[in-house]
C-alpha cells in the first residue's frame, strides 16, 4: 500500500487547479479507499511528538481511572447521562452489532476470527470522548466537555486539542483529496463535514486485568465517514480488505492511518 504524501497536495491547495503530482496523490487516495478501505498518509503539519505526549496523557489517565473504578470509587468523568458521548466510557459498555448473517454468507468462521466471537460480547476496552471543532447551535450532541481533575492533568485541554485539531485538519484534507480522486468537486465531502460530530476518542486496554483472548473491540464497522489514527505503542488493530482478508495494521513511523466508515 502506498503512503499518500499530503505535502504535494497542500502545496497547490490554494491554486485554482492542483498540480499533476497533487492529482496523482488524490487518485491514490481514491484507489486505496476502494481497494482496501484504509489509507496511510504523511502530513507535514503533524508533529509526532504531539502524539507521544497525547498517548502519555491517556495511558496515565486510563490507569488512574481504572484503579478508581475497580476499587468501586466514583469516576467523575463517566457520564451515562450524556450517553457516554463525552468523557469516559468504562469497560463492558460498548458492544458491536451482530453480523452473524453476513459472516455466514461469507463463509467466515471462528477460524477466520481468532479471539473474536461471531456473537458480539461487551468490549473490554475503555474510551474517552473529546469533542473537536465547532458544533452548530442546537446540535443533538451539544454536551459539555468533560475535563478530569485540573490539578492532576493541568495540560489536558492543550494536549487533547493540539493532537485532535491536527487529526481534524488531516482528515479534512484527505476528504478533499478523496473527492478529487473520485472525480467530484473538492468540497463534495467537506461541506457535509463542517460542524459535524468530530470526536477524539482514544481507547485504553488494560493488559494486566484482562487475560490473553480478551476482546477489546469486536468485529465491527465504523459509523462515521472516516476514522483517523496515530501510531499506537501496541499491536492489536485489524482491518478487512474488500476481498475479506483480515490484515494486521502496521503504521510506518511518521504516518497516520485512515479508515472509511459507514455514513447514513
Amino acid at each position: 500500500m502506498p503512503v499518500i504524501d499530503l505535502e504535494l497536495y497542500l502545496q497547490s491547495a490554494t491554486e485554482e487547479f492542483p498540480s499533476e503530482a497533487a492529482l496523482a496523490e488524490c487518485s491514490k487516495v481514491a484507489e486505496c479507499f476502494h481497494n482496501f478501505g484504509i489509507i496511510l498518509i504523511r502530513d507535514p503539519r503533524v508533529n509526532m511528538q504531539d502524539n507521544e505526549e497525547y498517548i502519555d496523557l491517556m495511558e496515565g489517565y486510563f490507569a488512574d481511572a481504572g484503579d478508581k473504578f475497580y476499587r468501586g470509587e466514583q469516576v467523575n468523568e463517566i457520564k451515562p447521562e450524556f450517553h457516554y458521548q463525552v468523557g469516559a466510557t468504562p469497560e463492558n459498555i460498548e458492544k458491536a452489532r451482530c453480523h452473524r448473517e453476513m459472516l455466514e454468507r461469507l463463509a467466515l468462521s471462528e477460524a477466520n476470527l481468532p479471539g473474536c466471537p461471531v456473537e458480539p460480547v461487551l468490549d473490554a476496552n475503555w474510551r474517552y470522548m473529546w469533542k473537536i471543532g465547532e458544533r452548530p447551535e442546537g446540535a443533538s450532541d451539544d454536551f459539555p466537555q468533560v475535563i478530569p481533575d485540573s490539578e492532576q492533568y493541568p495540560d489536558w485541554e492543550l494536549k487533547m486539542n493540539t493532537w485532535g485539531e491536527k487529526l481534524h485538519s488531516a482528515i479534512f484534507t484527505v476528504a478533499e483529496m478523496a473527492a478529487l480522486g473520485m472525480g467530484a468537486d473538492k468540497s463534495a465531502f467537506t461541506r457535509r463535514m463542517e460542524g459535524g460530530a468530530h470526536l477524539l476518542a482514544p481507547t485504553g486496554s488494560d493488559l494486566e486485568k484482562n487475560d490473553i483472548g480478551a476482546v477489546f473491540a469486536g468485529f465491527h464497522y465504523d459509523i462515521s465517514f472516516m476514522t483517523i489514527h496515530g501510531k499506537s505503542r501496541y499491536p492489536g488493530l485489524y482491518v478487512w480488505t474488500r476481498d475479506w482478508k483480515k490484515k494486521a495494521v502496521k503504521i510506518p513511523e511518521g504516518c497516520l492511518l485512515l479508515q472509511s466508515g459507514l455514513s447514513f
